[in-house]
């Protein structure tokens, strides 16, 4: 080399993102004595907690539980205020977090990673940032989460609006008022359904506006009861093990063995009860088959639905309201606390788009074929490009220049969600192919996490220089992951879990519904056959660190 090219010094990992993925992926692969960076788009720690400021955002998860559980100090002196806590309570849960694991020193911030190119000549990432930096190390490790990409509409006319709009998923830092305001409130998804009751106790007028209804359960939500703080403190690794068998790796109050179809009318209204009464997502879960038995589904959803109508006062808002085209839970079930109350407030309307799209946005309003809506604000609570789409923002290159946006052109494709074939080095914390969204997040998080791990400290010990996905196994998994969705009711639903919010993607059912569990076993089964699947090669070069040396000199 001529000398005039200083290359940075390599690292072993860069981590992208420093939400609960990336802080806990640092702090694992600091235990053992690797060189890691953090790069995170955010001024701060919390990933998708940073990000979502929005009025009532909550996690549907219950607190105890969406935590993390590698440190038994942590769970013990955390206390939580409420049974499932709110966005400022979960972020101040994670600055803790970075705090006590001495964690900032080694994320930098307000960057974003605009390339991650494989250089095959090296056998390393090249990362380009937003800031004009370029990292080296030799993995590379993708936690960007699955909601990073928020979707933001281009509807006509937005640019002449002369009030504010906001965006769920990048909600201001400061405080917004909505006291005497008129507000649209452009979709129903779990965001909104969060927001809608709390805009609606300050605004002059809310305009609901709705194109598919979405099932949603009470939660139920009120403050953390010590005695139950107490019981979970008093066992944890016992009911975090308990978790770890589960499906959807969550631990339960009640669960039954069985099915609505099988139950007499009166055993069925007495347990859909009960479990309408605990709420959440245990709804879903109380009962094994709703997501396998069209007809178990019909009856919970007619359940469902009936709670509703007996909720909304009048009859024609209720029948709006009521999803009636997709099985109950092949949406992402939503869990909120008044949101159907709310439509029974003088102050809240439900615009109702199947009876017509939003055409335009006017200086003053919203307007649909000829009605004029006046508003001074506008929310969109419209979702993400889940999954996908915060990697294929990021130009990232594998083995001969091949693109992951050429790759996935016809729908993600990963071995077990965690790495993809021709791109080496290159892992995905709670990638598409893998549980992540079907669980509980955190507990899938560090399933991954320890697994990555796992898998560096193998490459060390048998001084591999690469890791990657054989195409045979890569391919197998996505036939194997499509065939058990397709077992299920899910694929049913125009969702995000298939991309269809999301004009253009390819309709692939994306996260793995096989069960946390089993998909925890089959990940060490493979481990335990040497990585069956992969393939690891050593170096055949010089290494990285010898030229950069060179180069220094």
């Amino acid at each position: 080399m001529s000398g005039e090219e200083i290359l940075p010094k390599m690292l072993d990992a860069v981590v992208v993102g420093a939400g609960f993925s990336g802080l806990y992926m640092l702090h694992r692969l600091r235990e053992q004595g690797l060189s890691v960076k953090v790069v995170e788009a955010g001024d701060d720690v919390g990933g998708t907690w940073y990000w979502n400021r929005y009025p009532g955002a909550r996690c549907d998860i219950e607190s105890m539980q969406y935590s993390y559980s590698f440190s038994e100090e942590l769970q013990q002196e955390w206390k939580w205020p409420e049974v499932f806590s709110c966005q400022p309570e979960i972020l101040r849960y994670i600055n803790h977090v970075a705090d006590k694991f001495d964690l900032r020193k080694d994320i930098q911030f307000g960057t974003r990673v605009t390339a991650a190119i494989f250089d095959e000549t090296q056998s390393c990432w090249e990362m380009h940032t937003s800031r004009g930096d370029k990292l080296v190390a030799k993995f590379c490790i993708m936690a960007i989460g699955c909601f990073s990409s928020p979707r933001i509409p281009q509807i006509k006319g937005l640019d002449r609006f002369n009030g504010k709009y906001y965006q769920t998923s990048r909600w201001p830092h400061e405080n917004i008022c909505f006291t005497g305001r008129r507000v649209a409130v452009i979709g129903t998804g779990s965001s909104g359904i969060q927001l809608i009751p709390v805009i609606a106790e300050q605004a002059d007028h809310v305009f609901v506006c709705q194109r598919t209804p979405n099932f949603s359960i009470p939660a139920h939500n009120g403050p953390l009861q010590p005695e139950y703080e107490q019981w979970w403190k008093s066992n944890y690794a016992e009911y975090r093990r308990q978790a770890l068998e589960t499906p959807f790796a969550i631990k339960v109050k009640h669960e039954t063995s069985t099915s609505l179809v099988a139950a007499t009318p009166e055993e069925r209204q007495a347990e859909l009860e009960k479990s309408w009464q605990i709420g959440g997502l245990e709804f879903l879960i109380y009962f094994h088959d709703l997501l396998f038995n069209k007809e178990s589904n019909d009856i919970a959803a007619e359940f469902v639905r009936n709670k509703i109508r007996e909720t909304v006062k009048k009859s024609e808002v209720a029948d709006a309201l009521i999803p009636q085209t997709y099985p109950l839970g092949t949406k992402r079930l939503c869990v909120d606390s008044n949101y159907f109350q709310t439509f029974n407030r003088d102050n809240v309307t439900l615009v109702d788009l199947r009876n017509g799209s939003i055409d335009e946005i006017t200086p003053t309003g919203i307007r649909i074929k000829e009605k004029i809506y006046e508003v001074d604000d506008i929310v969109f609570a419209t979702g993400f490009d889940a999954m996908t789409g915060p990697l294929l923002e990021i130009d990232i290159r594998g083995r001969s220049n091949k693109s992951i946006r050429d790759k996935w052109a016809e729908g993600p494709r990963t071995y077990l969600g965690l790495m993809i074939a021709d791109f080496p080095n290159l892992f995905i914390v709670a990638g598409p192919g893998s549980p992540s969204v079907l669980t509980n997040m955190t507990v899938a998080i560090e399933q991954h996490v320890d697994w990555i791990t796992e898998c560096l400290k193998y490459l060390s010990k048998n001084h591999y220089h690469t890791i990657e996905p054989q195409v045979e196994a890569e391919n197998n998994w996505v036939l194997h992951v499509n065939e058990i969705a397709n077992l299920t009711l899910l694929p049913l639903a125009n969702s995000w879990y298939v991309g269809a919010n999301i004009v253009g993607k390819p309709r692939v059912f994306m996260p793995y519904i096989g069960g946390f569990n089993l998909y925890a076993k089959k990940c060490q089964d493979i481990v335990n056959n040497d990585y069956e699947g992969f393939t690891c090669t050593k170096a055949l070069i010089e290494s990285y660190d010898k030229i950069v040396a060179e180069n220094h000199c």
